[in-house]
């Protein structure tokens, strides 16, 4: 039986998430990015794409090192949108100083291409092909399979709203705008994808040591250079979450351990026939996870 590591996106981020972390990850940002290090996690700086994925990036990797540090180990990662960079890192393909440079192009490229009024928004009850019926014409582009009934649509904030309108009348039991201020996994990001692209291409790679599930392609990558093209271009490709952890749970995976911040991934695992526990390490807490890893173990 195996562990799965899971590793949120955005809209999962808070102010304050990066106190209090263990190990010396912060640290070690703070060298690669100088003072604003201290202020990722502050109010005003949650405003900006850059801030979150920097702190996503961040706590991902100190959280799971942390449990690494109490014999917890993982067989598998994966990550969804911004996750796969902390996977990359934890998964040993992807030097944590590269990461955090690479990321903060990310966030600048995205936010620069998109600066206001754009991002996503969730539909819940509906299934794929209606939400495909109302999004067709409409502008706005199907971003994120979660889950059989929570399908993310990325698009202006005028198109979203109209989507959302329909889809509430359509039956969806439920309807969100995420806290997301750009346009994710769609083709409105080819572009900047590229320029990501180009920036992969001058930093080195290494095969990982654990299994780097794609949230992408719901496929295990060994291959650095497919690594690289996953983490470049998954702005502009679809997240496939629903297969990833059908994928996982195909390969014996009986626990997923969900890195802080936020318990969403562990609510989308639930709901894809997983056979085995799931947990978020923020809600549990590390004692909790350690303890359910060393029983699948024994």
């Amino acid at each position: 039986m195996k562990i799965l590591f899971t590793f949120p996106g955005q809209g999962t981020q808070h102010a304050g998430m990066l106190q209090n972390l263990p190990g010396t990850e912060l640290a070690q940002a703070r060298e690669v990015l100088g003072s604003e290090a201290e202020t990722l996690d502050s109010p005003p700086s949650l405003q900006h794409t850059r801030a979150v994925q920097l702190a996503l990036l961040i706590a991902g990797v100190a959280w799971a090192r942390e449990l690494e540090r109490r014999g917890v180990s993982p067989d598998i990662v994966s990550g969804l949108s911004i996750g796969a960079y902390p996977a990359a890192v934890v998964a040993g393909a992807l030097d944590f100083a590269d990461a955090l440079k690479l990321v903060a192009l990310r966030g600048d490229l995205m936010e620069q291409a998109y600066p206001h009024g754009y991002g996503l928004t969730a539909i819940m009850g509906l299934t794929l092909s209606q939400v495909e019926s109302l999004v067709d014409g409409s502008g706005t582009y199907i971003a994120n399979l979660n889950a059989e009934t929570q399908i993310v649509i990325a698009g202006s904030d005028e198109a979203m709203a109209g989507v959302a309108k329909r889809a509430l009348e359509k039956g969806a039991s439920k309807v969100h705008r995420l806290a997301v201020s750009v346009p994710s996994h769609c083709e409105l990001l080819a572009e900047p994808a590229q320029k990501l692209v180009e920036a992969f291409s001058k930093v080195t790679l290494s095969r990982p040591r654990y299994a780097y599930l794609s949230g992408s392609t719901g496929r295990v990558l060994w291959q650095p250079e497919r690594i690289a093209d996953d983490l470049a271009m998954n702005m502009a490709r679809t997240v496939r979450w629903q297969e990833a952890v059908i994928s996982a749970n195909e390969r014996e995976a009986r626990l997923a351990i969900e890195m802080p911040p936020g318990g969403v991934l562990t609510c989308l695992t639930r709901q894809a026939a997983w056979e085995g526990e799931s947990v978020s390490l923020e809600r549990s807490g590390v004692d909790v996870a350690v303890h359910l890893a060393k029983r699948l173990r024994a």
